[in-house]
């Protein structure tokens, strides 16, 4: 994913729910709508988690250090993670405990085109939000589809912003849904009622949150296309004639890991060997630009060793 388009998603959806908060809190104090209080709960913790995400970018561009000789590029990845803990903490729980207290001690609305006229309003900014997470996405996306586009991005921003403003958006319907259903009936035990469903929605894209954040933070490999693309990049077929095994791996959304055990000739020289590793290197970073981070180990292949089986990520017939 492109820096600069996970921030303009992010700088866009921070804006759309500042803005929405404060009038959802201004509905919430002239009607009393409990939809409303957690509706206005939810957009302070999204604006929070997108201050989280900017904040996450920021010290991921930190160099490297002795400390920390492969640098800071997964402090997206955890500040993606918090992203899922504020989001079911603040958001899903406390809308599920309103929602309780509302339906256990239910009241009508009062001044009811408040929360009606914030809810339309909030809709369209969160619109223009989504739609423009979903443009920066399709960039990157290409012909996944978007299930497989949040599960396989190494990028936390954009899958979290996506699942943020599609929850939002759903969340404002269920919203309108529960004052609707108050107005319409005078029972403010609907208001509770689309409050507990927005808490129940926010749990759960936050637990998906959670699981996809967890993975990339536990350390994921290149995509299969990248894998493929830098076994073909090493062989050459002279100096280098096979990739015995290949482990790779995310040190950030950007940057890759490259650790492979590689075959050469028997009879080639150390200043030959050493050539052709410094090639291989040269083709790999070409083919696969964020593999910035490469250590080839030259070996003399066995068909002993293959025989006796292959590692799990080595070629066919591999050591």
């Amino acid at each position: 994913m492109s820096a600069s388009g996970g921030t303009k998603a992010i700088v866009a959806a921070l804006g759309a729910n500042l803005a929405i908060a404060a009038a959802k809190f201004v509905a919430f104090a002239f009607s009393g709508s409990s939809s409303m209080l957690a509706e206005g709960v939810h957009s302070v913790a999204d604006s929070g988690n997108q201050g989280l995400l900017l904040l996450g970018g920021k010290k991921a561009k930190r160099a490297a250090t002795d400390e920390h000789p492969f640098g800071y590029g997964r402090e997206r990845y955890i500040y993606g993670f918090l992203v899922s803990i504020v989001l079911f903490t603040i958001g899903g729980v406390f809308a599920l405990y309103e929602g309780y207290e509302k339906i256990h001690d239910p009241h009508p609305l009062d001044n009811w085109f408040w929360p009606v006229g914030v809810l339309f309003f909030a809709v369209i900014a969160e619109g223009f939000s989504f739609r423009t997470a979903i443009k920066e996405s399709n960039e990157l996306r290409g012909k996944q589809s978007w299930s497989q586009f949040i599960r396989r991005a190494k990028a936390p921003e954009l899958p979290v912003v996506l699942l943020e403003d599609f929850g939002a958006l759903i969340g404002l319907v269920l919203a309108l849904f529960g004052v609707g259903l108050t107005l319409l009936t005078g029972n403010g035990v609907w208001d509770g009622i689309g409050t507990m469903c927005i808490g129940t929605l926010l749990v759960v894209i936050a637990l998906v949150l959670a699981a996809e954040t967890k993975s990339l933070l536990l350390g994921e490999a290149a995509g299969p296309e990248q894998v493929a693309a830098i076994r073909a990049a090493i062989v050459d077929g002279e100096g280098v004639t096979r990739v015995i095994h290949m482990r790779t791996l995310h040190l950030g959304p950007e940057e890759l890991l490259v650790a492979a055990k590689i075959a050469v000739a028997h009879d080639d020289t150390a200043a030959e060997v050493a050539k052709a590793i410094d090639a291989a290197e040269v083709r790999v970073r070409a083919a696969v630009p964020i593999a910035r981070v490469i250590y080839l180990e030259p070996d003399i292949y066995s068909e002993a060793a293959a025989a006796a089986g292959p590692d799990p990520e080595a070629t066919p017939g591999g050591r």
